[in-house]
């Protein structure tokens, strides 16, 4: 183990222990965490120099794993710094983090969606009536999920296996639970193993549990896991055992997962689902459901629009709420929770992560396989992407 990553770990378990949700995962060396947890609580202040002067002492590594871990150490800094008390604007925070400012979506892009969603859905009453009810009408049943989660999952796995390959020995668990503020999770284990836990309380179409199983498992959140824990963790790089919510690591991550279906599936996705759902008792029309779920991708925006309403313009947690309602179609209850979301003082930011991952890595993988693959397996970081970009 090299100095350089206990020392990462040491600062990023210091930092978790002063913030619930920091570290989202950690399956490092478990000596290390009870080290930690029990030592007296360290100074925030103490915590931002750690990570100053540890971004000076990074000389002498390899060049993509220097610039990776002095990236990690910018967030990690101003999270501290932020603990303590300093007064960060919303705009910068975000970009100290990510590497990556806020993103703010053009209200006429909403309209349009707006418009295009008006047009697809059947029935009486409001856009927003109408949604809903498709919503619910064409959900997978709770009793049902697990299976066309199984069915999906395995052909995901497939798929994967065959774009990027897998490491072997890598698997997933489901567990099935309730009253959650998301649809699914992924907890990564270590060894190669996540657990992912699906809320049955959230209806989700057909379409939309593609989404997500492929975002939390293949080729997203564990195929990414599982790759970095076998290709660097096993080589050396310790740091990869630590997944830190206030970095670009989160970013990088996100970006993955949400372009992950995309990746995966290709042309073949209305067949795919479609064979999926067969006997589940849905009424999955796939041409209306993609049709809507395209039009509803600029509302990925809408969150990250309404934290700029609330820290950078000035407006109320009610009108924050009202916006979501408005513009994503979202219930009060679902509002609600975005908005506690972008209030929390260490999640505010993160909001931004889904959005701007989703440009940056999709426009650095447009379509090819051996792109994703670096994402999965190398220590990139969002400035890497931009370069790439450039070039």
């Amino acid at each position: 183990m090299s100095d350089v990553a206990v020392e990462y770990l040491e600062l990023g378990l210091r930092l978790g222990r002063h913030v619930d949700g920091l570290v989202d995962s950690y399956y490092g060396p478990a000596e290390i965490k009870e080290r930690i947890d029990a030592e007296e609580l360290r100074d925030p202040g103490s915590l931002a120099d750690d990570a100053a002067r540890l971004c000076d002492s990074l000389d002498g590594l390899e060049d993509d794993r220097r610039k990776w871990l002095k990236a990690q150490l910018v967030g990690l800094e101003t999270a501290a710094r932020k603990l303590g008390g300093a007064e960060i604007s919303f705009e910068e925070e975000v970009e100290l983090y990510y590497g990556v400012p806020p993103h703010r979506t053009p209200e006429p892009k909403f309209e349009a969606a707006h418009r295009a969603m008006d047009d697809l859905l059947p029935g009486d009453g409001s856009l927003e009536e109408r949604y809903r009810v498709w919503r619910e009408e064409d959900a997978v049943p709770a009793d049902r999920l697990a299976d066309v989660v199984s069915r999906l999952n395995a052909a995901f796995r497939e798929r994967t296996a065959g774009l990027v390959g897998l490491p072997e020995g890598e698997s997933v668990e489901y567990a099935y639970v309730s009253d959650k503020p998301w649809t699914a999770f992924n907890y990564y284990r270590g060894g190669l193993q996540s657990r992912i836990e699906v809320n049955t309380d959230a209806p989700s179409v057909p379409d939309a549990v593609v989404e997500w199983i492929a975002h939390e498992t293949y080729p997203g959140h564990h195929t990414d896991h599982a790759w970095k824990e076998q290709l660097l963790t096993r080589t050396g790089r310790l740091e990869e055992t630590i997944v830190l919510v206030p970095t670009p690591q989160s970013l990088m991550s996100e970006g993955i997962a949400t372009v992950a279906a995309e990746v995966a599936l290709g042309d073949e996705r209305p067949e795919l689902t479609a064979s999926a759902v067969e006997g589940a008792g849905v009424g999955y029309d796939p041409d209306l459901s993609r049709a809507l779920l395209e039009a509803y991708k600029p509302f990925a925006g809408v969150a990250t629009n309404a934290a700029l309403l609330l820290h950078v313009d000035g407006a109320t947690v009610d009108e924050a709420r009202e916006y979501v309602m408005r513009w994503a179609l979202a219930s009060e209850k679902r509002a609600r929770h975005v908005v506690d979301f972008i209030s929390d003082p260490m999640w505010r930011s993160y909001v931004t992560t889904y959005p701007n991952g989703y440009r940056l890595c999709g426009d650095f993988v447009a379509g090819d396989a051996g792109r994703f693959r670096r994402l999965l397996t190398e220590q990139l970081t969002p400035a890497d992407l931009f370069g790439e970009a450039e070039k």
